[in-house]
């Protein structure tokens, strides 16, 4: 019987291939995806408004404070809503308007956002669509 003296693979394993080595980069979470996770808690009804306070910019804090009360992204029967695909367009530099499905159960509802970035090179929600609700 032959034993690996190989230390860093196991036995048996004759390719060359070896985990990457030096400090591992975190990544970066893209804001349309940061954005939709904060917007579907707070429509939800997860957390509060105002948790989006400095996060929008123009008449878009008003409008969530408008439809939070509904929290027209709700559980149905407990089940936790989740962001079933999120995408993006960019119109024009520092513009993004995304789109997320959020699936609770068999029901799924649209929501699109606009994300506009500002000279502190922050991005901020600019306004907020809900599509159909129950």
């Amino acid at each position: 019987m032959t034993r690996s003296t190989d230390r860093t693979r196991p036995a048996g394993r004759h390719d060359q291939r070896r985990p990457p080595s030096g400090p591992r980069v975190p990544r970066q979470v893209k804001p349309h995806y940061w954005f939709a996770e904060r917007l579907l808690a707070v429509l939800s009804g997860q957390r509060p408004v105002h948790w989006m306070l400095g996060h929008t910019i123009g008449e878009t804090y008003e409008q969530l404070v408008s439809l939070a009360p509904d929290t027209p992204l709700r559980p149905a029967d407990r089940i936790r809503p989740l962001i079933r695909h999120c995408d993006l367009a960019n119109p024009a530099e520092g513009v993004i308007e995304a789109f997320a499905r959020i699936g609770t159960g068999d029901r799924v509802t649209a929501m699109a956002f606009r994300l506009e970035q500002g000279q502190d090179l922050r991005w901020r929600c600019a306004a907020v669509e809900i599509g159909p609700r129950p």
